[in-house]
């Protein structure tokens, strides 16, 4: 299982977020280039960076994500805010994969001509959502859509890579999900990157259990409960 420390980016800074809620705002550093070479230097398998002024319509960190990128020689996946086919290929460009949400639901037609032209290893379907149903938008929009269903209809159509917040998880270090995690993972073909509600070392065995391909090191990383290097030791 891949250790994955996230880098949600707001305004430049590196931020934790409650629940998404972005009046609910922790920074912990206005250098993400150091950080991210502190979790390469810790041990990660990879980084998971966030454009959550992207994601929420109020700018972007396209120029960070590219230095970070550049800064470390381990894989990076890029999340928040890809909504255009144009926007898609240039951070595919530049990162080791991409991540897709909203667009995934909203325009499926130009999803499967990224596919084509990506293919399934670099994109990663972003299946936020509140229990059992998909959200969209920066967790703004929340559809009649259920996790299970959209997952079994994007493997038929031949993604495999997904990422999977319950949002009422995320940022709370309530533990993870596991119910709807277990039921992803069992899927077939699914490789399913297990994030939110890490709060210790305790939650890693049992996301390891349900078979998640990787998982995701937030607040619980920043807050100093948990580290790359015992998390690796369980994975």
């Amino acid at each position: 299982m891949k250790v994955i420390p996230a880098i949600d980016l707001m305004g430049g800074d590196v931020v934790r977020l409650f629940k998404g809620d972005p009046t609910q705002k922790t920074v912990y550093s206005d250098d993400p280039i150091s950080i991210a070479k502190k979790w390469e230097a810790n041990g990660a398998d990879m980084l998971h960076v966030v454009d959550l002024d992207a994601t929420l319509s109020l700018g972007d960190n396209r120029e960070i994500i590219k230095k970070i990128v550049n800064s470390v020689s381990i894989p990076v996946e890029v999340a928040g805010g890809l909504r255009s086919e144009s926007l898609i290929l240039e951070m595919a460009a530049i990162a080791n994969r991409v991540v897709i949400g909203t667009l995934a639901f909203k325009e499926p037609e130009l999803l499967q001509k990224i596919l084509s032209t990506l293919g399934h290893e670099k994109m990663v379907i972003s299946v936020d959502h509140k229990d059992g149903y998909i959200v969209t938008h920066g967790w703004t929009s929340l559809l009649d859509v259920s996790l299970i269903d959209c997952m079994r209809e994007f493997l038929a159509v031949g993604f495999t890579e997904f990422l999977l917040t319950n949002v009422n998880k995320d940022g709370t270090l309530e533990g993870p999900d596991l119910e709807y995690l277990e039921s992803a993972c069992e899927l077939n073909r699914a490789n399913v990157i297990s994030s939110g509600g890490i709060s210790g070392i305790s939650d890693i065995t049992p996301v390891k259990e349900k078979n998640a391909w990787g998982v995701i090191l937030g607040k619980a990383l920043y807050d100093g409960k948990i580290s790359i290097s015992e998390s690796i030791e369980l994975s």
